[in-house]
């Protein structure tokens, strides 16, 4: 559902002294698209950190399934914008107390979930992205999003799968013995391949590892 002519905003959470959103329970809620693969993210996500409680969401199909969540989507954006008369697009996260979307940009609404407001989900959550592993989450976010996806070119895909699966005959997850949001990025973009099943007969430890986290309640939902 996102678009090339979407206008951002990319508000966030907790972060400078003169943006206004700090982190409080049930005091934002997603838009979601069920088949868009940034909403998949976003989805796993708020499960893996205990957070569906704390952050409402709204699941979006079609104007005409779902009327009711793209009028709310729409009050929001032009709350947001003065006479917005642009796209609608999700995810985007919303402000209940004022109405206005806070961000529409997935990147740092994954930031948000897992830094000021998984603090809401309690003691024990899983912690996505710690600090010694930023870069390396950043890092190989680039590498997906660039080169594993079914419009990046055929060597580069075949280059960066290689390098996937030879990671993976050292460790259990993407960067280690624990999952992180790493693992969330690589798998939705490993499950939104075009013929995955053939490109993944010469990496049989990726195919190994999406069916693995496959059966995770999480990854699974959002399927």
């Amino acid at each position: 559902m996102a678009s090339p002519h979407a206008r951002r905003f990319r508000s966030r959470i907790g972060v400078g002294a003169a943006g206004g959103f700090y982190p409080a329970p049930r005091r934002y809620d997603l838009f979601l698209c069920g088949s868009c693969p940034r909403s998949q993210r976003i989805a796993i996500t708020l499960d893996l950190l205990g957070l569906r409680d704390s952050v409402a969401t709204t699941l979006l199909t079609s104007p005409a399934a779902t009327p009711e969540g793209y009028a709310a989507l729409r009050r929001a954006y032009e709350t947001t914008g003065y006479h917005y008369d642009g796209p609608l697009t999700a995810p985007a996260l919303r402000d209940r107390w004022s109405g206005r979307i806070v961000s529409n940009h997935t990147p740092d609404i994954l930031r948000d979930l897992s830094g000021p407001l998984a603090g809401e989900a309690g003691d024990g959550v899983a912690r996505l992205r710690p600090s010694h592993l930023i870069a390396d989450i950043e890092a190989l976010r680039t590498l997906i999003d660039r080169d594993v996806t079914s419009a990046a070119r055929p060597s580069a895909r075949q280059a960066a799968l290689r390098v996937l699966d030879r990671r993976l005959a050292r460790r259990s997850f993407a960067l280690g013995e624990e999952l992180t949001a790493a693992d969330v990025d690589l798998w939705v973009a490993l499950v939104h391949l075009e013929d995955r099943a053939e490109l993944l007969e010469a990496a049989p430890r990726l195919d190994a590892y999406v069916r693995r986290l496959g059966e995770h309640p999480a990854f699974r939902r959002a399927v």
